[in-house]
């Protein structure tokens, strides 16, 4: 019970990000695979480090806005209608990744 009290603190403070985060995987399975896995529409694929190293070179905060706002084919939020900028920047890293 108190633990179900600290997680409702901590959401009602904006802490929800830290708190109840995403797993990556699961988010790229549920939003990101669709395009990343076969790299539709020039999205760079999962694991592919060469297409996304110079993406990476933007910075962690201009590519989490890109994917808010949406770029070339993605849309805004980029399929994934509950994620946190935590959220976002967690499968970046996973989807960047090398195999």
């Amino acid at each position: 019970m108190k633990k179900l009290v600290y997680m409702a603190a901590a959401v009602a403070m904006g802490l929800s990000g830290n708190v109840l985060a995403q797993d990556a995987e699961a988010i790229y399975a549920k939003a990101c695979q669709v395009c990343h896995d076969m790299g539709v529409a020039g999205a760079p694929k999962k694991g592919d480090a060469a297409a996304w190293e110079p993406r990476l070179q933007k910075g962690m905060d201009n590519l989490v806005l890109s994917i808010k706002q949406g770029m070339n084919a993605m849309p805004p939020g980029g399929m994934c209608t509950d994620c946190s900028d935590d959220d976002y920047k967690a499968a970046i890293e996973y989807m960047a990744k090398s195999k």
